[in-house]
């Protein structure tokens, strides 16, 4: 091999390696753009769970919605937040409210119902409000300072 050729194949080596690194600083830009990204959806997600769970805490504690409607909607939001913590003691009484409930038909399964089964359905679901309402009531003035006092709360 002569001189000639050993420098035109390093010539085309140290291109190819040029070449691979300005790739290798385009797909890391590409991945650091990508999780920001991410992150601001996840954050942006957070905090619309917030501000609905502001909203059905507050609507809670001021009687405009059901206590199983809002024990409901609290779980879940809380869920999507983080699923451990309805198991916080604070928010046990969404989750046992949520357990005691679940069978109970809603929508078109309701509406499906005889009146004699919808009637009955109603008393249970009353009776399950009538014994948790104090507690679902303590968890949602929790979950309003859980709201406030966020991301701190969390942990």
């Amino acid at each position: 091999m002569t001189n000639t050729t050993a420098l035109m194949l390093l010539g085309l080596a140290l291109v190819v390696v040029a070449g691979l690194g300005a790739y290798a600083v385009t797909l890391w830009r590409e991945v650091r753009r990508r999780e920001a990204f991410r992150e601001e959806e996840l954050r942006r997600a957070h905090e619309n769970c917030l501000e609905n769970l502001e909203l059905v805490a507050s609507a809670l504690q001021q009687g405009q919605v059901d206590i199983t409607e809002g024990a409901w909607r609290c779980k879940t939001l809380l869920d999507i937040l983080d699923p451990s913590l309805v198991s916080r003691p604070e928010f046990l009484a969404f989750a046992e409210v949520h357990e005691r409930t679940r069978h109970l038909h809603t929508h078109s399964a309701r509406q499906a119902l005889s009146p004699r089964e919808r009637f009955q359905e109603d008393r249970e679901r009353l009776k399950v409000e009538d014994e948790w309402r104090d507690a679902v009531m303590k968890a949602a003035l929790h979950a309003l300072r859980f709201r406030r006092d966020w991301p701190d709360s969390l942990h």
